[in-house]
């Protein structure tokens, strides 16, 4: 049986973005044991980088071991108990995922549902939030990564501040692309995936959790259902409070590695400029593809830079288009999910993969292709206006 060679390829989909050879390098560092002194001082690095990543000084911040999943599943199981209610606000395939996870909680879900391809009405919030007693918790997903909106999680944070109520925010898209306040924004739980923005391999989810989420956790009435997503088990592995960390699970060591390089370009480039740089190449790719006479399926107000849905044209084979980008230009992007399936085509401009360079390749591989899907674009304008956003000057 020969060893396996993945081919190179570009990654503009939803998801994992491209790897710098900085984290790649780092992944393929002497693995140690995940007891070892020297990685426990890692790991106290690594939640300062995160800290600084989620804009909060919350103790309770560290990876996950697992996908953006686990990180999501370890805030539902840690806050939310049978009996609870909590409020899910669904407008695209990860708000029903939050949903999944409520009633696998054994709790009530009140279910606020918006159209695909737009932010959380907070309208709808305050009215979820009046009409229904003793709400325990608000989750909702920052950056819907099927659909390419934002909600305003400052303005649904604020409305369940001013009830008591906990947040448990989906950033898994979202965290190192735009802003992001955890701690002004009074965000009690979020997630994350080391994959999108953040430009490492999959596999590991960032999470932090408010000094009254804690609380919360320790007052619970029985034990987490979970044994392997239990915070009150999962930190005395990530910290040592006067004595020795306690053997919870074996680490994916290589694969903090990778994270913690990635974070430490994070801070490197700054993280407001992380978030101008994937606004700026966004704006390229827009420029480019309403040149072609394409359309977004996001208002722009609600739009995100770093995962742009763009609407399929009547009659075209979207399938057939992502067929051709990968087998002629190794370049892969997304299709629709759920509502959107055959709909949308989801370009991602993420961490290592948001550069003017996947630009340029993006549109003049879409201007090839699209034609021989059965596409009528205006040929030859896109990179054109793309390079006078890209270079004004």
């Amino acid at each position: 049986m020969p060893s396996f060679n993945p081919p190179i390829r570009v990654l503009m989909g939803p998801g994992p973005s491209d790897i710098h050879p900085r984290v790649l390098a780092a992944m393929a560092r002497p693995c140690i044991g995940h007891l070892d002194p020297v990685f426990q001082a890692l790991m106290e690095d690594m939640k300062d980088l995160l800290r600084y990543a989620f804009r909060t000084k919350n103790r309770l911040t560290m990876p996950a071991s697992g996908p953006g999943s686990v990180g999501m599943e370890t805030c539902f199981v840690n806050l939310v108990e049978p009996g609870d209610t909590v409020i899910v606000c669904q407008n695209g395939v990860f708000g029903g995922r939050m949903k999944e996870n409520v009633e696998r909680c054994g709790a009530t879900c009140v279910l606020i549902a918006d159209e695909w391809g737009k932010g959380v009405d907070i309208a709808k919030v305050k009215k979820a939030i009046a009409d229904n007693a003793k709400v325990k918790a608000i989750a909702f997903v920052h950056a819907e990564t099927s659909t390419g909106a934002r909600s305003d999680a400052e303005a649904i944070c604020k409305l369940a501040q001013e009830k008591g109520i906990l947040t448990i925010v989906d950033a898994v898209t979202s965290l190192g692309g735009i802003p992001l306040e955890v701690d002004a924004w009074g965000i009690d739980a979020i997630y994350s995936g080391s994959q999108k923005c953040l430009s490492c391999a999959p596999g590991l989810s960032p999470v932090s959790f408010s000094a009254r989420a804690e609380q919360v956790i320790k007052q619970r009435n029985r034990k987490v259902q979970s044994w392997f997503m239990d915070m009150s088990l999962v930190m005395n592995y990530w910290e040592a409070q006067g004595g020795a960390r306690t053997y919870h699970h074996t680490a994916p060591v290589n694969g903090l590695y990778g994270l913690h390089e990635s974070l430490v370009m994070l801070k490197e480039e700054g993280l407001e400029n992380s978030w101008a740089r994937h606004k700026k190449n966004h704006l390229a790719l827009r420029a480019g593809i309403e040149a072609m006479g394409l359309e977004f399926l996001v208002a722009e107000n609600e739009r995100l830079p770093q995962l742009n849905s763009i609407k399929v044209p009547a009659g075209v084979d979207e399938a057939l288009v992502r067929k051709r980008l990968l087998a002629d230009y190794n370049l892969e992007i997304g299709a629709g999910l759920g509502a959107l399936a055959g709909k949308v085509l989801r370009i991602g401009l993420m961490g290592a993969s948001s550069t003017p360079n996947h630009v340029t390749l993006c549109l003049s591989a879409l201007e090839s292709v699209l034609p021989m899907a059965g596409a009528k674009i205006k040929a030859g304008v896109a990179l054109p206006a793309a390079r006078a956003v890209l270079f004004p000057n």
